[in-house]
């Protein structure tokens, strides 16, 4: 299905240390761009949320947030002998060089980094933990997305429609336009001359026949509408094409609009060009 890259969700999961908590939010991008914003704690596990973002997400810039919050029964821990042996070193030398200083407390022993050391964490079951629940909040966000971006598909295929109708009523409308200059062309020649000349009418209608010749544009304008209508059917990461095609309609409608013989193919000219950005607008969204 047409995905939008506008969507939102959120996951946590709860352990007996805290609670993992990951948030993910999308909006409009050229490319892909992942940007995390991940606790210092928890920096080994971006590759990973990287690699699964990009699994699941073609386009898009994604916000990709994941804390930990210390909760639950405390974890044990123990006093580091190792750097309870340095803080006394230091200590002993700033105590000799500082005779009259207070001495260190045990609060600010056990304050020091590296004195206390909690239980090493299980950084399989951490991994494991994160990847099941970025996986569950890409769901979502990928659920979000896609009903975002049906909205969107059924709104350019509105557009397409409307733009067809308008192809459809010009199409008609060149030769009335022709033969409303035949007519005038001989009424002008009648009043200057008295006489029409018809191979001099016929020559100069030829030439306003090539000039405001529409079928190679309509005809255009209608492989075009039906590519819009190919790839929204079709579904996936596209965009980028619909951007494209976007972009042709306009040329398109621009030619129509030099070329309009008459108030009512200028009317459509202008009205195509209206539909074909509000289809441009619309597909700037979708991934």
């Amino acid at each position: 299905m047409i995905q939008s890259m506008t969507g939102y969700a959120a996951s946590s999961a709860d352990s007996a240390r805290g609670t993992l908590a990951l948030e993910l939010r999308s909006v409009n991008s050229r490319f892909l761009d992942v940007q995390m914003r991940v606790a210092e704690e928890l920096r080994a596990l971006e590759p990973l949320l990287r690699e699964l973002v990009a699994e699941r997400i073609a386009r898009g810039k994604v916000d990709c947030r994941l804390s930990f919050v210390e909760g639950g029964a405390p974890a044990p821990s123990a006093l580091n002998d190792a750097a309870l042996s340095h803080l006394k070193a230091l200590a002993a030398k700033a105590q000799k060089a500082f005779p009259k200083a207070d001495g260190l407390r045990i609060a600010d022993v056990l304050r020091w980094p590296g004195v206390v050391a909690g239980a090493a964490v299980d950084e399989r079951e951490l991994r494991a933990t994160t990847e099941k629940l970025c996986r569950r909040a890409l769901d979502e966000l990928v659920a979000a997305r896609g009903r975002e971006g049906a909205k969107l598909a059924a709104a350019v295929g509105e557009r397409v429609a409307a733009m067809r109708k308008c192809v459809e009523k010009v199409a008609p409308l060149l030769p009335q336009s022709v033969a409303a200059y035949h007519e005038k062309l001989k009424e002008r020649l009648r009043e200057a001359l008295g006489s029409a000349d018809d191979d001099r009418v016929r020559a100069e209608v030829a030439v306003f026949a090539a000039k405001v010749d529409v079928d190679e544009e309509l005809t255009r304008l209608r492989a075009h509408l039906g590519e819009v209508e190919r790839v929204l059917k079709q579904g996936g990461a596209a965009g980028k094409r619909l951007d494209f095609l976007a972009q042709e309609l306009n040329r398109e409608a621009n030619t129509l609009a030099a070329k309009a013989a008459s108030a009512q193919v200028s009317e459509c000219a202008l009205e195509l060009k209206l539909l074909t950005e509000q289809v441009r607008e619309q597909v700037q969204n979708i991934e």
